[in-house]
């Protein structure tokens, strides 16, 4: 644990060119994170389960960054500009790892099982990504800011957009119509609600249409003496 603790260090030095100095890196909460983390994990696994929360919910405080005491981490796991992180439990972080502020590593369903992403070695996350359920992302992928990725993503790839499409692949472009499904909702829910929404407005129109069609044809048969029977269903 400390020699990872040792490494964590170094690598915050290495990976930030910002970082002038030891000292330096460790004013960084990100650091402070993974650290309290490590500490956290072996806690957990030597079932010591109330401590490892308590150290948790009390780095979460301090940093800003929520990492579940059972979540697996890699070496060399960096974080930059780590507020608003997320990592679930059962979470599995390769080597290597970069993750930017606002990465959410969720789960999808409340089924005590696997249900928080893989994530392979050499992987960067960009600011406010989202990855969820038990899906593997693998090694070398980039995921850009903001992507929204519930699908299996295989080895060196590019990911961007909502839901999360392969845009690159082994450094090569990849054609539009591959563009990934997403599982979770194969239609957007708000696109459908809009759809419904828009049905519901277009027959309310027709519908005032005729009640004002009726309306004025009415107003004509008052007034004119002719009776009922010439105003037509």
């Amino acid at each position: 644990m400390f020699a990872r603790i040792k490494e964590d260090i170094a690598t915050a030095l290495a990976r930030d060119p910002a970082a002038r100095s030891v000292l330096e890196v460790l004013t960084y909460p990100g650091l402070h994170a993974v650290i309290a983390h490590r500490i956290a994990h072996w806690l957990w696994q030597h079932n010591l389960k109330l401590p490892s929360r308590i150290l948790s919910q009390v780095s979460r405080h301090f940093t800003g960054i929520e990492i579940h005491p059972g979540a697996a981490i890699g070496r060399r796991f960096f974080i930059d500009h780590g507020n608003g992180i997320v990592i679930g439990e059962t979470a599995v972080v390769g080597d290597d790892v970069l993750m930017y502020h606002q990465v959410t590593l969720g789960g999808t369903t409340l089924i005590r099982a696997k249900r928080h992403p893989t994530i392979g070695n050499n992987v960067m996350i960009g600011m406010g990504a989202a990855i969820l359920g038990p899906i593997t992302i693998g090694d070398n992928c980039r995921i850009g800011a903001n992507a929204v990725v519930n699908k299996d993503i295989p080895k060196d790839c590019t990911v961007v957009g909502i839901p999360g499409r392969i845009v690159r692949r082994n450094g090569e472009p990849v054609p539009q119509q591959t563009v990934m499904d997403n599982v979770i909702n194969s239609t957007d829910p708000q696109d459908a609600s809009m759809r419904e929404m828009r049905q519901r407005i277009e027959l309310m129109e027709s519908h005032i249409e005729k009640l004002e069609d009726l309306i004025l044809r009415l107003e004509e048969h008052e007034r004119r003496p002719h009776g009922w029977e010439t105003l037509e269903s």
